[in-house]
């Protein structure tokens, strides 16, 4: 059953990215088709603006009608199922791995002692509370944008620090992304669609149009192109300890989210004809500047003493034993790494630290995990102490 589950949780991981590549893709199409519209060659009722474009040995004409064309298409493509697709997928495979395992993937006791119970409640609030504010911040603001965004940008600040207090790093960075990615997906479900459909049955029924239903959909959608970006960086931030472990990362996850923001905004101005070269410069610099943030610094060195020099430095530890360091993997990583691990069904990446061969290894990569980055023990489920990661150390920097 372990084997069938991991499984399983690989097919869904497989199924959430190709639909989100889908879903991404075709809302970046839609954005650049909107966005590089031009005025009709040939004016006809309704036709807002049109698009020529070559591919696949071909040509396409693309247009736009407002609120709609003479006659309505006996049939018409709804952009719904590729988000729909992607959230479920995610959310199942959210609670397949995560949920299901809160002490391994939520629970960091240095960042908060929550209780099993508590952090699946908490991770499911984050998610379902974060979607409820914000679509009440769109509500109350609908008619002030400016407002709207700023709020927005409140919201999102809040989602950072608020996840970064509650859960271990990279589950907080995941699930930021994910509440995120709620209100994309519910945007979708709850708004767009339902105000599409209500405009395709009042032509077909020759009522009144409600035009807040055109605007509330582009409002959101608008919503939903800026949000992209950060929730991509958020899926694959358990790659990249720096961010995840450091001291202020609620700060470094959004100061990220918004330099995301900003390029994303340079490539919807350049659909238009603009070269907005101070947006994509400006969140470069605020990326890059974040990174250097994050850059590991050495340890100050003590200025000279005046006066004759004097040693007084304490003799360097020899290396460990391998019987200290057997002690060690034994008690905090074959839970996971082996060939029979105890806590996971699979050793993650497939990578067992049975044998002291194997230890050596991977030598660089655990001291990487252990000291550098501390991401492991997962959680710190064990409890390793501080000496056991400074024996680590020493074990892994001995020639």
């Amino acid at each position: 059953m372990a084997y069938w589950l991991e499984a399983l949780a690989f097919l869904l991981r497989w199924l959430h990215v190709v639909a989100a590549i889908a879903w991404i893709g075709e809302s970046f199409y839609f954005v650049a088709l909107d966005r590089g519209l031009g005025k009709p060659k040939q004016p006809q009722q309704g036709l807002a603006g049109e698009s020529w474009s070559v591919h696949g040995g071909g040509f396409y004409l693309k247009q736009k009608f407002l609120p709609a064309p003479a006659e309505l298409p006996a049939e018409l493509h709804w952009s719904k199922w590729k988000s729909y697709t992607t959230w479920i997928s995610g959310f199942v495979l959210l609670c397949l791995v995560h949920l299901a395992s809160p002490q391994l993937y939520l629970v960091d006791p240095q960042v908060l002692a929550l209780s099993n119970t508590e952090a699946v409640l908490a991770a499911l609030g984050l998610l379902f509370g974060t979607w409820f504010i914000y679509d009440l911040a769109c509500k109350v603001f609908a008619s002030n944008e400016h407002g709207l965004s700023a709020v927005v940008a409140l919201i999102v600040l809040g989602v950072c620090l608020l996840a970064t207090s509650l859960f271990s790093g990279r589950a907080a960075f995941l699930l930021a992304g994910a509440a995120l990615a709620t209100c994309m997906s519910a945007n979708v479900f709850f708004v767009i669609i339902p105000g599409q459909k209500r405009l395709v049955a009042a032509l077909s029924n020759g009522t009144a149009i409600d035009p807040l239903d055109g605007q509330r959909g582009k409002q959101r959608s608008v919503h939903n192109t800026y949000f992209t970006l950060p929730v991509v960086f958020a899926m694959l931030s358990s790659h990249w300890g720096p961010a995840t472990m450091h001291e202020h990362r609620g700060w470094v996850l959004f100061l990220i989210f918004v330099a995301a923001a900003l390029i994303r905004e340079f490539f919807v101005r350049w659909h238009s004809g603009q070269r907005a070269w101070a947006l994509l410069i400006g969140g470069a610099l605020l990326l890059f500047g974040t990174i250097a943030w994050l850059r590991p610094t050495p340890p100050p060195v003590a200025p000279p003493a005046s006066g004759p020099a004097v040693t007084t430095a304490a003799p360097a530890l020899p290396p460990p034993s391998m019987d200290e360091i057997a002690a060690v993997m034994q008690k905090h990583c074959r839970n996971c790494h082996s060939q029979s691990p105890t806590i996971m069904p699979v050793a993650p990446k497939g990578m067992a630290l049975d044998t002291p061969e194997q230890w050596n290894q991977q030598r660089v990569l655990i001291r990487q995990q252990v000291v550098g980055s501390r991401l492991m023990p997962l959680g710190n489920l064990t409890q390793m102490s501080e000496a056991e990661r400074e024996l680590i150390q020493r074990w892994a920097d001995a020639p």
